[in-house]
């Protein structure tokens, strides 16, 4: 009896975690109530409309946009911010100015995917979402989110447009793409939850993007409209798999994608982002999602391509969406939807609706008491945690793929050369293996202009840069031939600062590749990849090879300790690169 009491008891606890999580935003209350009726009294029509909209901001740009953005927010009273380049003491200040001179409190936010050093320097970037996807240890992710969460805390944001939930699953996508979480959807989803717990668990709202699902495209939306042509029950089964999840668990805001889907709409040049079958008939009331719900940038050329600013923010109201992401011209965009309403395409009871339920999680967000940012240690505070946590998903995420010929660990009497593809000056791996290993070190940069030194050199020495263009496939070869005469027992080649984007072969030139692609084959090379990696597929063929997702003094460090036997790999590949490069491909253990 005892037992089935306690069973009963656990089983409510967990029910009311996650309904107290999923109605955190939106839950009335008393006070709640007489906050949002005061604050909404106190609007006009036009006021209530921009209480809708979120305009860009930046710390960045001088008196003239933060002229810009005073304006706006004095004279038509928008409803949030979303920051972007900058740094932190200068966005600071500016938040503290904005919220004192707005009539109703501001929504911040800010598009930091990886933490606010994705659009602030000083700060320290967390590493990308594809890289967390690589561990096997969900609570890490919660421990990151958590820990950007208490960065926007601090920095005075609400709502960070943050994680991508979309499964990638094409590898030429231009714009997602290391952003997820990887390529299998159950992964995503859980990743993403734990990424949304995260942030939400120091009250700051998550947004999950860009739905219905923008993995499978190759078309970027900021220059044009992807299409995307599955089925529904397709969609169903991958695309929408992670939304369904993680609305169940109660995430704050979903921000809407600007994708052409005919399954969901048929409509030519209809972006999901304007579309009422996506928006409304199938988020809200068949996937029945009750939380703010927010257009991607309406400035994007997937948007504005068909529909002109004033006529994108009526349809995308019309659509179903609360906020509006920083559309072009504010003033246009109220007056174009005061037109609407006029015509009565739209209802005021809709607008209110609106109003009152973003006010609502103004709230809940704490914008009901003064805000106010003290900079005093900001910088240091931001980074307060960013190198231990990094450190651990460095060790959980380095992924040993094939190691066919034993060249990790590294035995104590190996000869190492490490050719540094990609840098023009030591790097911390360079450093630690030619202190710690007497390894020779050989730098091969992209996309450096040839100098008389790197034209003379016939046989190159450890330490000599040679620089790389278009028109020294024959530099790469003497290094090759040169390599070839010294007799080491490893060959380590790191490929280093290449784009996150797979375009033009991810920045790498020809003559870095072949380097890569000739000294691959041979039993003594070992291969590492320090960025996306879908850059792997220049390596399908390799005996060794290592995925090591980021580039940064961390992770080089992390590798060295594993090349060196100080620990093991942990990492799988989160998506597949080729047939014999598969996702969840990783070896757990090296045996000296």
């Amino acid at each position: 009896m005892y037992r089935f009491i306690f069973f009963v008891y656990c089983i409510f606890i967990v029910l009311f975690t996650n309904t107290l999580f999923a109605q955190s935003f939106n839950t009335s209350s008393p006070e709640a109530d007489k906050w949002v009726n005061h604050t909404f009294r106190k609007l006009t029509k036009r006021q209530k409309i921009a209480q809708l909209i979120v305009i860009r901001a930046h710390s960045n740009l001088g008196a003239t946009h933060v002229a810009q953005v005073t304006n706006l927010i004095k004279q038509y009273n928008v409803g949030g911010l979303c920051f972007f380049q900058g740094g932190p003491i200068r966005q600071a200040a500016l938040t503290n100015y904005y919220q004192s001179i707005a009539k109703t409190p501001l929504l911040i936010s800010i598009d930091a995917e990886w933490g606010l050093g994705m659009r602030l320097d000083s700060v320290t970037n967390f590493p990308k979402q594809i890289t967390m996807g690589a561990m096997s240890d969900s609570n890490l992710v919660f421990e990151v989110g958590k820990a950007i969460g208490n960065q926007c805390k601090r920095m005075g944001i609400q709502v960070n447009y943050a994680p991508v939930v979309d499964v990638n699953n094409n590898p030429n996508n231009p714009v997602i793409n290391d952003r997820s979480f990887g390529e299998n959807k159950y992964l995503v989803a859980k990743y993403g939850l734990e990424y949304i717990k995260g942030l939400q668990s120091v009250n700051v709202m998550a947004c999950a993007k860009h739905f219905p699902g923008h993995g499978d495209v190759e078309v970027d939306s900021h220059l044009d409209l992807p299409e995307i042509n599955k089925t529904i029950a397709q969609l169903n089964d991958l695309e929408l798999y992670p939304y369904q999840s993680i609305i169940k668990q109660g995430v704050g805001s979903i921000m809407v994608a600007h994708l052409f889907v005919p399954a969901i709409d048929s409509i030519a040049h209809t972006p999901t982002s304007l579309s009422y079958n996506n928006t409304t008939l199938l988020l809200k009331d068949k996937m029945q999602y009750k939380g703010l719900i927010i257009t991607d940038g309406l400035e994007m050329k997937g948007i504005t391509k068909y529909f002109p600013n004033g006529q994108a923010a009526v349809q995308a109201i019309i659509a179903g969406n609360d906020m509006l992401c920083v559309p072009i011209d504010v003033p246009d965009a109220i007056e174009q939807i005061l037109h609407a309403i006029k015509q009565k395409k739209i209802t005021w009871e809709y607008i209110d609706e609106k109003v009152k339920k973003i006010l609502l999680a103004k709230y809940h967000l704490g914008l009901s008491a003064p805000q106010h940012i003290d900079t005093a240690h900001l910088i240091t505070d931001l980074n307060a945690t960013t190198d231990s946590l990094n450190t651990l998903v460095a060790q959980k995420s380095i992924t040993v793929l094939t190691n066919e010929t034993h060249q990790i660990p590294f035995h104590p009497q190996t000869k190492i050369a490490y050719i540094a593809i990609g840098i023009n000056q030591e790097n911390t791996l360079a450093t630690r293996l030619k202190n710690e290993n007497n390894a020779d070190v050989y730098l091969f940069p992209n996309n450096a202009s040839l100098n008389n030194m790197a034209k003379e050199t016939i046989e190159p020495q450890p330490g000599i840069t040679i620089t790389d263009t278009k028109e020294n496939i024959a530099l790469a070869q003497n290094l090759i031939d040169s390599l070839k005469k010294k007799d080491y027992t490893t060959i380590l080649i790191g490929i280093h600062n290449y784009s996150r984007r797979p375009a033009n072969n991810f920045g790498i030139t020809n003559a870095s590749l072949y380097i890569v692609e000739t000294l691959q084959k041979q039993p003594n090379a070992l291969v590492a990849y320090f960025g996306n990696p879908y850059s792997l597929k220049f390596s399908c063929e390799a005996n060794n090879l290592i995925a090591a997702y980021e580039d940064t003094s961390i992770t080089q460090n992390m590798l060295a300790n594993m090349l060196q036997g100080k620990s093991q790999p942990q990492g799988k590949l989160p998506v597949t690169v080729c047939s014999k490069l598969i996702s969840g491909q990783g070896i757990l253990l090296i045996n000296e």
